[in-house]
């Protein structure tokens, strides 16, 4: 008899030691597969979120290489140089030009005409610009928000250059002004005024407008003083509405320049954007 209580005794203490085994063995089992599953959803949530963060990158990046939406014009150049609004644009304007930049004094113009919120276009010759500070300049004033002009390279008289001369003429600005700016010049304006077949033909193929005059006066030398450019320059009797006005980069009119942009403001002239004037490049 104590035989076989000892045999059930030794059988139940060998059947409690299996089934302990037993759970750690299932638990081993069920987890990995649980574990497995954790890992990959990780992993999926993470490319989720790599997939959204490149997207978006796409996007800002795509939103970056957007264009600015080009403004409508307002206004366009009429037949002797002036500025004409197109509908309902304010036609008490004037506009101002700087010639022969960038000399000595562009940057000091362009800085005293930014504080002033007075847009302008300055025109460029290629022989001021041969130097990387003299880029530097150009680069600053079109950073600044000034439209870049075309005034020839070396200032020649185009009537008298041959068709080739005239060409490497103006081309050689356009492609200086481009490589310091990434815009090609929309304006030209030959020196004295003077237009040849050949100039009007590049401006056409360049997509440009050939642009004078209404009156100017810091050549004279009874005007190169601050008061006497400041003077004639407000109260010239050309002044009217679109009144299209040539300055030069020269001291005296540097020295004026605030005065005569005030000047113009007190007679309830408003400086006009040449942003806003039509070219042969806006696209309707």
């Amino acid at each position: 008899m104590k035989k076989i209580i000892t045999i059930f005794i030794v059988a139940g203490v060998l059947a409690g030691c299996g089934n302990q085994s037993s759970p750690n063995q299932s638990t081993e089992k069920v987890d990995k597969p649980l574990t497995e599953a954790n890992d990959k959803k990780e992993q999926d949530e993470q490319q989720k979120g790599e997939t959204a963060e490149d997207n978006q990158s796409e996007k800002d990046e795509e939103s970056e290489a957007q264009p600015e939406e080009e403004k409508a014009p307002e206004y366009e150049l009429s037949d002797v140089y002036s500025i004409v609004p197109i509908d309902e644009a304010n036609p008490k304007v004037a506009l101002l030009t700087i010639d022969d930049a960038p000399d000595q004094y562009a940057l000091e113009m362009a800085k005293t005409l930014k504080e002033l919120d007075a847009p302008a276009i300055f025109f460029v010759n290629g022989h001021f610009m041969t130097t990387p500070e003299k880029e530097d300049v150009v680069k600053e004033i079109y950073d600044m928000g000034f439209e870049i002009g075309n005034h020839t390279y070396s200032h020649e008289d185009l009537t008298t250059l041959s068709p080739e001369e005239q060409k490497e003429e103006i081309l050689s600005v356009n492609d200086q002004v481009e490589k310091i700016t990434g815009e090609r010049p929309k304006f030209l304006r030959a020196p004295f005024g003077k237009n040849t077949d050949i100039s009007k033909g590049i401006a056409k193929d360049e997509k440009m407008v050939l642009m004078n005059w209404t009156y100017g006066y810091d050549w004279n030398a009874e005007y190169m003083n601050k008061e006497g450019i400041a003077d004639i320059m407000v109260n010239a009797p050309e002044l009217g509405n679109g009144a299209n006005l040539l300055m030069h980069d020269r001291e005296w009119t540097n020295a004026a320049l605030e005065d005569i942009v005030k000047g113009l403001r007190d007679k309830g002239y408003e400086t006009v954007d040449p942003s806003l004037i039509k070219t042969p490049r806006y696209k309707e």
